[in-house]
This record gives structure tokens, C-alpha cells and sequence, in this order.
């Protein structure tokens, strides 16, 4: 039975927002494209051979993969256990001072537009179950749900696949026959396009814009890492 007279019960869902795997991924992702793109593009620049360039961009793939996915778990995992703690301490304070408590959720509702007799009543009821009065304090207090921490081995993984794979993209024409910097440039700048235009999928902004802004962050570090290999390439020849 529908809450209100004539109204209609539907279901919907929402997009995970949480900070789990979808930041991320989408981290992750648009680093390695351009770190790598920044990358390839300065030690090319440099005058160096075929090889430097792979044994570069394979390093830096590999080591900014695992330094991603290492500072996301830790991170993630720093997040959660400051949570635990915090969460702690509301229900010490749940525990020893219920008076004050179930005034504060009162106060909080009156806050939020509730009339005083309306809220104390709400307060009154949620106060019952100690746990469900946990929930809203925290999350009214910390903004956080206490019961959807994000899992620091999927941020972690996450990361790490998404750095490897965006990373990837600007050494294949080296890695498969073509190693022409233009083309790896290329390469890059399409890649980070695309990865922009999918991340937009979880926002409002239009595919073109977001494609659009990374494909600029990605064309600066580009060419700053390009004329810092060419000053040194220049300089030690």
C-alpha cells in the first residue's frame, strides 16, 4: 500500500557514489593515460631509441600501477578505520548519555524543518533500536553510513587495472611495430577522449565536454614533458 492517497510505489536506483571503485577507476585510468602520454612524450623528444621508449613506458606502467593500487588500499583502508573509530565513540556516547543523544536527533529533525513535537516523537521512535540510532547520528554527523565503507581491494584493484590499461594505450604503436611518436601521441590523446567521454556517463556533463577537458590536462603535460626532453636531449648531445 502506497504512503500517500493515489500515489504510485515505484522502484529506482542510483549510481554508487560512495568513493569505492568507481573513483578509482576512473583515478586510475586517467592517470596512466597521462602519465604515460607525458612520459613517452619527453623521452622521445629526448633523441632516444625505440627501446629506451618501451623500457620507459613499461616501468613507468608498471610502477605507477602499483604505486596507485598500493595508495588506494591505504587510503581506503586509513578512511574506514578513522570511521570505526569515530563510530566508536557515538556509541559510547549512546551508551552513556541516551538523554542527551535522543536530544541532539530531536534538535537535528527540528533543524531539518520538523516541527518540535514531530521531532521529539521521531527521535522517541528511532531511539529504540540503539543501532538504527547510530546509523543517523553518523551519518547526519560524519556523512558517512557506518554500513557502506568502500572496500579498499576493490578501490586497489580497480586502480591498478584501470593505470595498467591507460597506460597501455600510448606504447602500442611502439609495442606493435609503428614506433612514431606522433602516432603514440596519438594514441594518447584519443585514448584519454574516450576515457573522458565514458566518464561522463556518471555525471551530467555533455560526453564531448569531458572528453574535451581531458584531452587538454593530457595536451599540457605533453607538452611540458616534451620540451623538458627536448632541452635535455639537446643538452647532453
Amino acid at each position: 500500500m502506497s504512503a500517500l492517497p493515489g500515489a504510485e510505489l515505484h522502484e529506482h536506483t542510483h549510481a554508487d557514489v560512495s568513493g569505492g571503485w568507481l573513483r578509482a577507476a576512473v583515478f586510475g585510468g586517467m592517470d596512466g593515460l597521462v602519465t604515460n602520454t607525458a612520459l613517452v612524450a619527453g623521452v622521445g623528444a629526448g633523441g632516444v631509441g625505440t627501446s629506451a621508449v618501451v623500457l620507459s613506458g613499461v616501468a613507468g606502467l608498471a610502477a605507477g600501477a602499483i604505486s596507485m593500487a598500493l595508495g588506494e588500499f591505504t587510503s581506503v583502508s586509513t578512511q574506514n578505520e578513522q570511521l570505526d573509530l569515530e563510530v566508536a565513540k557515538e556509541r559510547h556516547e549512546l551508551a552513556t548519555n541516551p538523554v542527551g543523544e535522543q536530544a541532539e536527533l530531536a534538535q537535528l529533525w527540528q533543524d531539518r524543518g520538523l516541527d518540535p513535537e514531530l521531532a521529539e516523537a521521531v527521535a522517541v521512535q528511532l531511539s529504540r533500536d540503539p543501532e538504527q540510532a547510530l546509523r543517523v547520528h553518523t551519518l547526519n554527523e560524519l556523512g558517512l553510513d557506518p554500513e557502506d565503507k568502500p572496500s579498499p581491494v576493490t578501490a586497489a584493484v580497480s586502480s591498478f587495472a584501470c593505470f595498467a590499461v591507460g597506460a597501455l594505450v600510448p606504447l602500442l604503436p611502439y609495442l606493435l611495430g609503428a614506433p612514431v611518436l606522433w602516432l603514440a601521441l596519438l594514441c594518447g590523446g584519443a585514448g584519454l577522449v574516450v576515457a573522458g567521454a565514458l566518464s561522463a556517463r556518471f555525471t551530467p556533463r555533455p560526453w564531448w565536454s569531458a572528453g574535451l577537458r581531458q584531452l587538454v590536462f593530457g595536451a599540457v603535460a605533453a607538452a611540458v614533458t616534451y620540451l623538458i626532453g627536448t632541452a635535455i636531449g639537446v643538452g647532453v648531445a
